[in-house]
């Protein structure tokens, strides 16, 4: 039977929408298998790490008929990649192995039963729907996914925090030094629920959503929220936990105040990174009226100075941070413009951007 016939390129991309979470290396074999399920010439395909399920659904020419299985999914992904991307490729079952065939090429590829295959028990009570443009949540995601922990012990951290409430969507994330939060409204108003989404599932989001106007519904239930979009459903576990009080973190009526442009900061933030210690990476910012000096050492004696002329008549302030926490930021920015609001040289910064309440980037200082 053919299972499926279509150009490489259509299989190749259907199939790496949803092979991002597939580990090369599990316990369960059959993880390492995309499930293939015809209906007619309706083709679903599903992968799974038990946290993690993704499933999406294409049009393909073949016989008539239902059909399904399961076969290692990155193998075909490998045949496919080296093949032309014109090429009409088809997938025949053949007892229990599939087929690959293209042009003068055939691969023989085992496969394991369909009905072995775990798929993700969807919760029975999901909150209501509600949506927002991919565009904007790919941007809400690059705004704060860079201050997640990395393998912290307070696993919740591990993660970014989704608020809706009301007519407005927040995502928080924080590694304790750093905190960012990023908000934006929408269509409906929602009851409030809060979720923590898994470093890994932020990830793979990242990776799938599109720079598109296209909805993305999401619903979220007690221990797992669903996204649908673009003709994909994914469906991830939750972190469980209770996530730090964001708002007590972010400062409220800082006094002094500079508004400048991020590009000219960033660059030399930049530059006298190079200087900086690979252990430490602080920097030393030197704010005076009219002047915002960055400067840099390292165990080598080497020292970087760079300066910025700014509008600024409050106090003089000399405070420390870790130049990689403000390079990420203003990196992952798109504004012209960044506001920086301090207190004195123990107090954390604040970052926003002028006129626009929807982002703020609160980050310690260190002593250098």
């Amino acid at each position: 039977m053919i299972v499926l016939k279509a150009t490489q390129e259509k299989l190749l991309s259907t199939l790496q929408s949803v092979s991002g979470i597939v580990e090369r290396r599990h316990t369960l074999p059959i993880l390492a298998n995309v499930l293939i399920r015809k209906t007619g010439d309706q083709l679903q395909l599903t992968t799974s790490d038990l946290e993690i399920q993704i499933r999406t659904g294409a049009t393909m020419d073949g016989d008539a008929g239902n059909f399904t299985t399961t076969v290692g999914a990155r193998k075909l992904i490998d045949i496919l990649r080296t093949m032309p991307s014109d090429q009409t490729v088809s997938l025949e079952s053949s007892a229990s192995k599939l087929v690959l065939k293209g042009g003068k090429s055939r691969f023989t590829l085992q496969t394991l039963p369909a009905e072995d295959f775990p798929l993700v028990q969807e919760a029975a009570n999901f909150g209501p729907v509600f949506s927002v443009p991919q565009k904007t949540l790919k941007e809400l995601l690059a705004q704060v996914s860079f201050a997640m922990a990395v393998h912290d012990i307070r696993y919740y951290l591990n993660g970014i925090l989704f608020v809706a409430e009301g007519k407005t969507l927040s995502l928080v994330a924080t590694d304790g030094h750093r905190l960012a939060f990023s908000s934006a409204q929408l269509d409906v108003e929602v009851p409030k629920q809060e979720v923590i989404l898994p470093r890994k599932t932020v990830l793979e989001m990242q990776r799938l959503l599109s720079d598109s106007e296209g909805q993305i519904e999401m619903q979220f239930a007690g221990n797992q929220a669903k996204f649908s979009f673009g003709g994909m459903e994914f469906v991830t576990k939750l972190v469980e936990g209770k996530f730090p009080d964001y708002n007590r973190v972010i400062p409220k009526n800082h006094k002094n105040i500079i508004t400048l442009g991020r590009a000219a900061l960033l660059a030399t933030l930049q530059r006298t990174a190079i200087l900086t210690s690979e252990k430490f990476k602080g920097v030393r910012l030197n704010i005076e009226p009219g002047t915002l000096r960055v400067a840099s050492n390292n165990a080598e004696q080497e020292e970087a100075v760079d300066e910025l002329d700014i509008d600024y008549s409050g106090d003089s302030i000399e405070i420390g941070f870790n130049v990689t926490y403000l390079i990420d930021a203003l990196g992952n920015m798109q504004q012209e413009m960044v506001r920086l609001e301090l207190s004195d040289s123990n107090s954390s910064a604040l970052f926003t951007i002028p006129d626009n309440a929807s982002f703020k980037y609160v980050v310690m200082p260190m002593r250098i």
